[in-house]
């Protein structure tokens, strides 16, 4: 249990990143985005942390050296762009046996689903600016784009939109909080929860829709069968 709050943790991640916090947020937004065995890595609370403690105040408490703001606000898209374009590459590459293998811990063929059925229900450019912010999902999407052969320049496209407006979005609103909100470093971690939360409630909501959805045809079915 502990190793799991470790992982969800931004703080602990910071805090063992020490002298290369700044490359270490940029290499594990890479990863979390690009890599399937990423998907347990934190990103939206990485990146709202790594803003907070761009504030020298907020590094202070945390005890370590402020977080190069500037260098994240480069390197950080950059990162998310280039680890959904891999996602992409090896989706279209490699192809469905990307995801032919059985479930194990760290692998889940409901994630790939998931993936697909927002790739399917919102298009392909909305899906992937949208996966942006669902945890877990926007790993899986990618390489789902890959895999359903979404063209590789419109991709690219909504690639780079997402990933910008993700990542600079959450990395200004956390150096705005950490300039402005004294002690902020007590509430990350509840605010891990709070971010974790908010980014599933479109996938909860979707499940409960689409169950309520086959609730209501099935009565409609047994109707039918009479007449």
């Amino acid at each position: 249990m502990d190793v799991i709050l470790n992982l969800l943790d931004p703080q602990w991640w910071l805090t063992m990143l020490g002298a290369f916090a700044t490359v270490g947020v940029i290499a594990i937004i890479f990863a979390e985005t690009g890599l399937l065995v990423g998907f347990f890595l934190p990103g939206d609370s990485l990146l709202v942390a790594a803003g907070i403690f761009s504030s020298a105040a907020a590094a202070q408490g945390l005890g370590i050296e402020p977080l190069s703001l500037p260098t994240l606000l480069i390197g950080t898209p950059l990162a998310a762009i280039l680890g959904a374009q891999l996602g992409h590459f090896l989706g279209a590459r490699v192809g469905r046996k990307l995801f032919d293998k059985p479930d194990s811990r760290l692998f889940k063929k409901e994630h790939v689903e998931k993936a697909e059925f927002y790739f399917q229900k919102f298009g392909p450019a909305k899906a992937v600016v949208a996966a942006r912010f669902m945890p877990i999902v926007r790993t899986f999407m990618n390489p789902v784009a890959g895999v359903l052969e979404m063209d590789a320049r419109r991709f690219f496209v909504w690639n780079a939109v997402g990933g910008v407006v993700w990542v600079e979005a959450l990395l200004l609103l956390g150096h705005f909080l950490g300039a402005k909100v004294e002690g902020i470093d007590k509430y990350i971690l509840p605010g891990v929860f709070v971010i974790i939360v908010l980014s599933l409630v479109p996938i909860v909501r979707e499940v409960l829709k689409n169950r309520k959805a086959g609730n209501t045809d099935a009565p409609r079915g047994k109707h039918h069968a009479r007449h």
